[in-house]
């Protein structure tokens, strides 16, 4: 009970209404909706994110890929199992490609767009580490407003006073303990995510060229695509 009653002295609506949901609206403000869905999405990758297993596994299924290049040809690559969604889209479009550039294409769109994407939602958190400690300040202004308009009324003086001191907690709260640590976590995972897709996408150029690009020039490779 007495534990109760000591975290309820930290619990403030007026000031958890203005930490919060101050920064939650210049988020929206500042910030693609987008990119905002995607980033509390992204909260699900903090704990079940593994990048070392995924960059393990890629090398797995691009060694599969290049097996089944070697044993049938380059167009039946798409029909290599994985259970990365990333890889099933590369031997897809690697099996329709006409030659390496036409893969080497799709590969620097896909990564590049992925990795704005990625950017985006670290953005989203960077920013309410950055909001935070300000929407902080000025709920500790509102409450010395407050406490310094009613001086001349002690049972007054208390809650402005709460309100003033508590947003400052809740914005570094929010900022140092919440925001930014979240962020930071996912720039690391995006950064690892991003140099095992590249480096697949290398080791399947190199499978294109050599395959594709040492056709004769008379010789024209039928494209699904083109076929549908």
């Amino acid at each position: 009970m007495i534990l109760l009653e000591q975290i309820a002295r930290y619990i403030d609506p007026v000031a958890i209404g203005i930490v919060f949901g101050g920064t939650l609206l210049t988020t929206v403000f500042r910030s693609p909706l987008g990119d905002i869905g995607r980033g509390f999405a992204s909260l699900g990758l903090l704990a079940s994110a593994n990048p070392h297993a995924d960059a393990a596994a890629a090398r797995v299924s691009v060694s599969r890929i290049r097996e089944l290049a070697q044993v049938r040809a380059i167009a039946c690559v798409d029909r290599v199992e994985t259970a990365q969604r990333f890889l099933i889209r590369a031997a897809r479009e690697l099996s329709e490609a006409r030659n390496s550039g036409d893969f080497v294409r799709w590969a620097a769109a896909d990564v590049d767009a992925r990795r704005l994407r990625h950017q985006g939602v670290i953005g989203v958190w960077r920013g309410i580490a950055e909001t935070a400690p300000a929407m902080g300040m000025i709920g500790t202004i509102i409450g010395l407003v407050q406490m310094f308009s009613h001086m001349e009324d002690p049972a007054a003086i208390g809650p402005a006073m709460a309100v003033a001191m508590l947003t400052t907690l809740y914005g570094v709260i929010l900022s140092s303990a919440i925001a930014a640590p979240i962020a930071g976590r996912l720039e690391t995972i995006s950064e690892a995510e991003l140099a095992w897709q590249t480096a697949a996408c290398r080791q399947l150029e190199i499978l294109a060229r050599e395959e594709l690009d040492s056709l004769p020039p008379t010789v024209v490779r039928p494209n699904l695509r083109t076929v549908l």
